[in-house]
C-alpha cells in the first residue's frame, strides 16, 4: 500500500481563483515512512491573493512572490512521485491522505493544470483518504464537547501536543495529520 499524506497552504480558499504556494507531505509504502517533501512555490500569475490566507502562516506577499516558480517546483515534486509509483500502471496509485482531503486534492489538481499537465488522476486512487471524516466517525461520541473540528482541536483532543506558532505550515500541519491518523486508524 503506497500512501501520501499531502497538505497544502493557499493564497485564499477557491482552487479555481486562488493558488498554492507550499506542498508539503511525506510518503509511506506499507506503513514505512520513504520520503518527506516541503516545496515552497509562487503563486500562479493569475491567481488572487488574499492577504488573510497569508496572515494565518504569518507570511507576506514579496515572501511568497519570491518562492520558486512552479516551473522548477513541479518536475521536483513529478520526479519523487515516480520514485515509488508508474502512473502508467492503472493498479500503481497512492492513497491520497489529508485533513480535509477535498480541499487539498482541489488545489493540488489545479497546480498540475497550471503546470500544463493532466496526468493528475493517474497518480492517486481516486477515493482519497479524509483525516477528517475518519476522526469524525472516531470522535463521534464526544464532538459535542468540541469548540470546532479544525485539525488543532482534534489533535487536542486525542492528547497530541500541537506547536501553535507552527500551525498552517502545510509540513507541521500534515505531521499533526498523519499523527491523528495513526490514532483512529490504529496503524503504526
Amino acid at each position: 500500500m503506497k500512501q501520501i499524506f499531502i497538505d497544502v497552504e493557499t493564497t485564499g480558499l477557491n482552487h479555481w481563483q486562488h493558488a498554492v504556494h507550499q506542498i508539503s507531505g511525506t510518503i509511506y509504502i506499507e506503513n514505512v515512512l520513504t520520503d518527506t517533501f516541503d516545496y515552497k512555490v509562487k503563486p500562479h500569475e493569475t491567481s488572487k491573493v488574499e492577504q488573510a490566507a497569508l496572515d494565518l502562516g504569518g507570511l507576506k506577499l514579496e515572501t511568497v512572490y519570491a518562492y520558486p516558480h512552479r516551473t522548477i517546483v513541479y518536475p521536483e515534486l513529478i520526479a519523487l512521485l515516480e520514485k515509488n509509483c508508474n502512473k502508467h500502471d492503472p493498479k500503481d496509485n497512492y492513497f491520497f491522505c489529508a485533513y480535509n482531503a477535498h480541499f487539498d486534492n482541489a488545489f493540488l489538481k489545479a497546480f498540475f493544470k497550471q503546470c500544463n499537465d493532466t496526468t493528475f488522476d493517474s497518480w492517486f486512487w481516486s477515493n482519497t483518504i479524509d483525516v477528517m471524516v475518519l476522526a469524525a466517525e472516531y470522535l463521534k461520541d464526544i464532538r459535542h464537547e468540541m469548540p470546532n473540528f479544525k485539525l488543532k482541536a482534534v489533535a487536542n483532543k486525542l492528547g497530541i501536543i500541537v506547536d501553535e506558532k507552527k500551525l498552517h505550515d502545510s509540513l507541521y500541519d500534515i505531521q499533526l495529520t498523519k499523527k491523528v491518523y495513526d490514532i483512529i486508524s490504529k496503524t503504526k
